[in-house]
């Protein structure tokens, strides 16, 4: 019997409150309303975003389903979306893309105004598509992903590849697609220059990639955790160091090893001092810095303007720099035809219902991405 046009009970994992554990529930999933899409999740990776609700270190309102990492398939569609089509696969989009506003038409911008960066988590009428013991239940990021069933805007999703394996490409609904968008579209990496990566999580590995692949000669990972550096080496790191082996500022340490040629740099930790670290480690005359990590809420940077006074650009990089509706169908296709490796990134795979084992695997720092399967 066909869903469509009627609610769906389902489950989900909702957070009720800060520092709260996830707990499994039966939610209902009201149907898409116009200009809408009701989609079933097959795969949702965990991205450390997701833990910023539950440490409070993202607005977010309670109680709240998180997750924004994800593939599926579109159950069914409100009237006049034209994009997508039940049956279609597809991957929700934190990031939405309308179109219409100035970050849209720009073809620099990609910071559609449609993005939930305040945490309302409501969709455009103001009010949420999921109730659970009688009550709202809000939307994350636009997307809420650690669900059987979500409701999203036709901005905020992307008809992919039906060929495309949900619990890989998954991971390009955020993580991948950040970290190697960062590198190829945002700093412009150019063929023969040194890169020095801060993080060497999910997003950071994948900037490593965007480096190799824009052809860099140079890619240093950084990173307090030495475990970590195998594998930032499988994905095309030259060498790996840990500040904490030096009595000497990063910054100097980079230059010494480089001979003072960092032409680019990457924060993926979202700490306020690394930031400024990775900005004072790049070429003070050309070098460019890229914040990749998001960075905590209602929180004020210091530091020396002579830093950028000098010569170097420091960019910001939301998802990459890509247009969502617009690149993220190109990038499955890249991975369809084997122009990276997705398969680097996943460490763990589990059952929807070991959300928990899946954070705690992140919080150890022994997963890279561990994806939940629906």
């Amino acid at each position: 019997m066909s869903t469509a046009g009627k609610a769906i009970k389902c489950k989900a994992a909702v957070l009720w409150g800060v520092k709260q554990p996830f707990s499994i529930e039966e939610v209902e999933v009201a149907p898409p309303k116009a200009g809408e899409v009701r989609i079933k999740i097959l795969a949702t990776g965990i991205c450390r975003t997701d833990d910023h609700p539950v440490s409070g270190a993202m607005t977010t309102k309670f109680p709240v389903i998180v997750g924004h990492e994800a593939a599926g398939i579109v159950e069914s569609i409100g009237e006049g979306v034209t994009t997508v089509k039940p049956g279609d696969k597809v991957i929700p989009l934190f990031l939405p893309q309308c179109g219409k506003c100035s970050s849209c038409i720009n073809p620099n911008g990609n910071l559609c105004v449609k993005a939930d960066v305040t945490g309302k988590g409501v969709l455009s009428d103001g009010t949420t598509r999921f109730t659970c013991k009688g009550k709202p239940v809000y939307h994350f990021m636009n997307t809420s992903t650690f669900s059987e069933y979500t409701v999203v805007e036709e901005s905020s999703v992307a008809k992919i590849d039906a060929a495309a394996p949900p619990e890989k490409v998954c991971l390009i609904g955020c993580g991948f697609s950040t970290g190697y968008g960062a590198a190829v579209k945002t700093a412009q990496v150019t063929p023969g220059s040194t890169c020095a990566v801060f993080g060497l999580g999910g997003v950071g590995l994948s900037v490593i990639m965007g480096c190799k692949a824009a052809g860099a000669s140079r890619i240093i990972g950084i990173d307090l955790n030495k475990d970590k550096f195998d594998k930032a080496k499988s994905v095309g790191a030259t060498e790996c160091i840990n500040p904490k082996d030096y009595t000497k500022p990063i910054n100097e340490v980079l230059s010494e090893m480089t001979n003072n040629s960092v032409g680019y740099t990457f924060e993926v930790v979202g700490r306020l001092e690394t930031m400024i670290d990775a900005l004072a480690s790049c070429h003070m005359s050309y070098g460019t810095s890229v914040v990749v990590g998001a960075p905590p809420s209602s929180k004020m940077l210091t530091y020396d303007p002579m830093l950028l006074f000098t010569g170097r650009t420091w960019k910001g990089c939301v998802f990459g720099g890509w247009k969502s509706k617009d690149d993220i169908p190109k990038l499955v296709s890249d991975f369809i035809s084997k122009k990276f490796d997705l398969d680097q990134l996943i460490t763990h795979v589990l059952p929807f219902n070991k959300v928990k084992e899946g954070f705690e695997l992140l919080y150890k720092g022994e997963s890279i991405r561990s994806v939940l399967l629906m």
